[in-house]
């Protein structure tokens, strides 16, 4: 199906015309719209188990705040998305996806929310906090908007889409494989349509769209299973109400005016969000549709900010896998609808009912395949000599993720890491302490450590010595490697890292900076011929 095209702006008679939907905007909808539903009742369900907040606060309050920013964001992206098409005269385009961010749910729930709620015992407080604390990152990714175009141009293509693609495989690919698995009999049924729909283009019968195929033979499947529950659904349904969102500066101010705890996590956090997104432009543009990174950042900051003062503690962002929509078919629409759809839901707090009707095995799917077309991007998107740096750049999310996991067992065993102590994690097998130095600050360490080992595997000695420069400052000042910002703040990395420098001075001033032409020509032979 494809509904009439638009004139895309005014111009000549044989100016290009945009098709306001496509064939492969629902495809692309559907996937994406399921997408956010997952983070959006991960997200309700964190608030109201974890942090205890009233549900009347998070379906009248946090969830509108987050559907009007959907509603914003998508909207602008959209509006990108056919002033690249009219620009390049491209009908092809595809508008970034964008919605909560999902490390930031975790984080803002057990870092910052948790702990005050623990200490407290009142759920506003923790509330409080946490929009104070989306501010705050929102105001830091609208500063990164002015340095972040030069850090793009300035970093290698293999760290960016390495440290993008271990966000991707760790964070957004491995809890959806768990919970496909622990209900396989659902979950695999639906991730096998997804995959030969999206991955093989093959078309069902009817032109039915693989996304809503696959939820409806995945809640069928769990329905006629015994997966889930009539007295779920009947009392889900007793808690609908329709809601507008409202401003709360009060609740804003009120966490504002104990900023000072909050900043350890927010700055390097709010690097971290406009270090994901430049990642994700550049992702992106290895996709085919080059966007301008500062008109990005600029949109996820002010969301960040308005959402905070509507009431949400969940800075949205340009989500990874635009490649994943646009192999699926999704153009300059199919974001813009997820939005409307998702903020529908919102108002009319409905998400309380979609828990208990949608079965989880059959909506997380989406997330795998999310994972496995990032993780093979960085890959196919650099050239072959850079695989290693793409591994580099991998290494400290994988790193965090595996702490995570550590740190939680615990945690469910009545413990911590420090109460067990590091000999008796060492003895166990478990490098506990270097992992979670590795894994600090992931998102930035892994573009250090990507660039380190891109520039070198180049022979661009000086560069890659600069890059690990850059490394032992971050390391100094916490923002990487490190679990606070301070002063002094992993001054061992950083010796490492300025010690690093100085060997890779030292082989540029022995063996000098010629290119590595040997495995440049082996590398497009082996391309030519895979061609042929």
């Amino acid at each position: 199906m494809q509904l009439p095209s638009l004139r895309s702006g005014s111009g000549p008679e044989n100016a290009l015309k945009l098709p306001v939907w496509t064939r492969g905007e629902t495809n692309a909808f559907f996937g994406l719209a399921f997408n956010i539903l997952v983070n959006v009742l991960t997200l309700t369900t964190l608030l109201i188990v974890v942090v205890q907040l009233p549900t009347a606060d998070v379906l009248g309050t946090v969830l509108p705040a987050l559907g009007i920013a959907l509603v914003v964001g998508n909207v602008y992206y959209t509006v990108l998305a056919r002033r690249l098409a009219r620009r390049e005269n491209r009908s092809d385009v595809t508008a970034l996806p964008y919605g909560p961010s999902v490390p930031h749910m975790f984080i803002v729930v057990f870092v910052i929310m948790l702990p005050i709620f623990l200490a407290t015992g009142d759920p506003v407080r923790a509330w409080e906090a946490g929009l104070a604390w989306c501010f705050v990152i929102g105001v830091i990714v609208l500063i990164g908007a002015f340095i972040g175009p030069f850090i793009r141009r300035i970093t290698p293509r293999a760290a960016m889409l390495g440290t993008l693609a271990g966000i991707s495989i760790t964070f957004i690919a491995m809890r959806p494989a768990g919970q496909i698995w622990d209900a396989a009999w659902i979950g695999l049924p639906v991730l096998g349509i997804i995959l030969v729909g999206f991955f093989t283009n093959i078309r069902l019968p009817g032109g039915i769209p693989i996304g809503l195929a696959a939820l409806l033979v995945g809640t069928a499947i769990g329905w006629i299973g015994g997966y889930m529950s009539v007295p779920d659904v009947t009392a889900a349904v007793s808690n609908i109400a329709v809601a507008v969102p409202t401003l709360h500066v009060d609740l804003l101010l009120n966490g504002l005016s104990d900023l000072a705890p909050l900043l350890a996590t927010a700055i390097p956090l709010g690097v971290y969000n406009f270090a994901e997104a430049m990642s994700n432009v550049e992702s992106a543009a290895a996709a085919g549709d080059s966007y301008n990174l500062r008109s990005v950042l600029l949109a996820d900051g002010a969301g960040a900010i308005i959402g905070s003062a509507l009431g949400s503690p969940f800075p949205p962002a340009v989500y990874i896998g635009h490649p994943g929509w646009k192999e699926a078919g999704g153009r300059g629409s199919y974001s813009m609808a997820s939005g409307l759809f998702i903020a529908v839901l919102c108002f009319l707090g409905l998400f309380g009912v979609l828990a208990t009707v949608l079965p989880t095995p059959a909506i997380v799917p989406i997330l795998l395949y999310i994972g496995l077309l990032i993780g093979a991007q960085a890959f196919q998107a650099v050239p072959r000599i850079q695989a290693a740096a793409v591994v580099a750049a991998l290494l400290p999310n994988v790193a965090s993720w595996g702490v995570g996991q550590i740190d939680n067992a615990l945690s469910a065993a009545g413990t911590t890491a420090a109460q067990v102590g590091e000999t008796a994690l060492s003895n166990a097998g478990l490098v506990y302490g270097g992992l979670k130095t590795l894994g600090e600050g992931a998102v930035l360490a892994g573009m250090v450590l990507g660039a380190i080992v891109a520039f070198l595997l180049e022979r661009r000695f000086y560069a890659s010595a600069i890059a690990a420069g850059v490394g032992a400052v971050l390391s100094f000042i916490g923002l990487i490697h490190a679990p606070q910002v301070a002063w002094a703040a992993a001054p061992g990395v950083a010796l490492g890292y300025a010690m690093l420098a100085l060997v890779l001075v030292a082989f540029a001033a022995w063996h000098g900076t010629r290119p590595a032409a040997d495995a440049v020509v082996a590398d497009q032979a082996d391309r030519k011929a895979e061609a042929h």
